[in-house]
C-alpha cells in the first residue's frame, strides 16, 4: 500500500485520513470484522456508544496485538447521556468497554439535549489525559459557532454526512474557517441513490482503473477530508483503502464538483420529527 499522509487536527493530534466504521455492525461481528480491517491496514476505528458494539471493537483491539500507538479511536456520546455529569460516566463506560485508559477522539454524536454540559465533561477529560482530541458530529455551522463561542477548547471535528451527491462544501469553508476538520460519514452515500452507479464516477473509474467507490474516497481525500467507511465485506475493505496510488486531475475533481445536490442528507437533523424521533432513542 503507498504512503498514507495523516490529518493534523487543531490541537496537533494526527488523524488517518480512513477510517473503518461500524455502524450497524451487529456485536457478534464486529471483532472479526475489526480485526479483517486491521489485516487490511487501518488503523482507524469509529464506534460510538449507540452502536452498542464498543466491548467487541475492545476485543478486537486487545486480540489484535498491535501497539496502542500505532491505532486511532474514536467514539461518540449518546443524548441520553447529555450533561455534565452523565457525559462524565458515559465517557468512563466507553474506556471500559473499549479496555482503554486514553481515547483518541471523543465525539458527541448530536446536538441535541443538554451538550454543553457535554462539552464541558469532554474538556476536563481533555485536561486529564482520557481523550487526545475531542469534537463533534452531526453539527450544522450555527450551532458548532455557538458551542466554540462558550467554551474553551474548539472541537477538532466535526463528522457529519459527506459524498459527492452532498458535498457540504459551505459547511467545509465554516468549520475550516474556525479550524474544525471536516470528516465524512457515509462517503458512499450508505449505498444509497446509486450514487456508486454514477455516470460520471463510472466513467472516471474506468478511466483509472478503479472503482467507482474509490473515485468518491479520493475525491474526499484530495480535499482533506477524512473518511469513515464501513463494509463487511473483506474485498471491499481492503479496496475502500487503496486509494493513496492514484490522483484525480483538476478536471476529474470539477466534473465531481458538478454531482452536488443530487439528494439531500440522509436524515435532516433540524426537521422536529427527526428531533423526536433521536431523542426517544435510548440505549440499555
Amino acid at each position: 500500500m503507498s504512503h498514507v499522509p495523516t490529518i493534523t487536527l487543531n490541537n496537533g493530534v494526527e488523524m488517518p485520513p480512513l477510517g473503518f466504521g461500524v455502524f450497524q455492525i451487529p456485536p457478534a461481528d464486529t471483532e472479526r470484522a475489526v480485526l479483517e480491517a486491521f489485516e487490511a491496514g487501518y488503523r482507524s476505528i469509529d464506534t460510538a456508544a449507540a452502536y452498542q458494539n464498543e466491548e467487541a471493537v475492545g476485543r478486537a483491539i486487545a486480540a489484535s496485538g498491535i501497539p496502542r500507538d500505532e491505532l486511532f479511536i474514536t467514539t461518540k456520546l449518546w443524548i441520553q447521556d447529555a450533561g455534565d455529569e452523565p457525559a462524565k460516566r458515559a465517557l468512563e463506560t466507553s474506556l471500559r468497554k473499549l479496555g482503554l485508559d486514553q481515547l483518541d477522539l471523543c465525539l458527541i454524536h448530536a446536538p441535541y439535549g443538554d451538550y454543553y454540559g457535554t462539552w464541558r465533561a469532554l474538556e476536563a477529560a481533555c485536561h486529564e489525559g482520557s481523550v487526545r482530541a475531542i469534537g463533534v458530529s452531526n453539527f450544522h455551522p450555527d450551532r458548532l459557532t455557538d458551542l466554540i463561542a462558550h467554551n474553551e477548547i474548539v472541537p477538532a471535528v466535526d463528522q457529519v454526512e459527506t459524498h459527492p451527491y452532498h458535498q457540504r462544501t459551505a459547511d467545509e469553508h465554516a468549520m475550516r474557517k474556525r479550524t474544525v476538520q471536516i470528516q465524512a460519514w457515509g462517503p458512499l452515500a450508505q449505498g444509497q441513490h446509486h450514487l456508486l452507479q454514477d455516470p460520471v464516477l463510472t466513467e472516471l473509474a474506468r478511466a483509472h482503473d478503479k472503482s467507482t467507490a474509490q473515485i468518491a474516497l479520493r475525491w474526499l481525500m484530495q480535499r482533506q477530508v477524512p473518511a469513515v467507511v464501513k463494509s463487511t465485506k473483506p474485498q471491499r475493505v481492503r479496496e475502500n483503502l487503496a486509494v493513496f496510488d492514484f490522483e484525480l486531475t483538476d478536471a476529474d475533481m470539477a466534473r465531481i464538483a458538478t454531482l452536488d445536490g443530487k439528494t439531500g442528507p440522509a436524515y435532516d437533523n433540524r426537521d422536529a420529527d427527526t428531533v423526536d424521533a433521536v431523542n426517544g432513542m435510548k440505549l440499555t
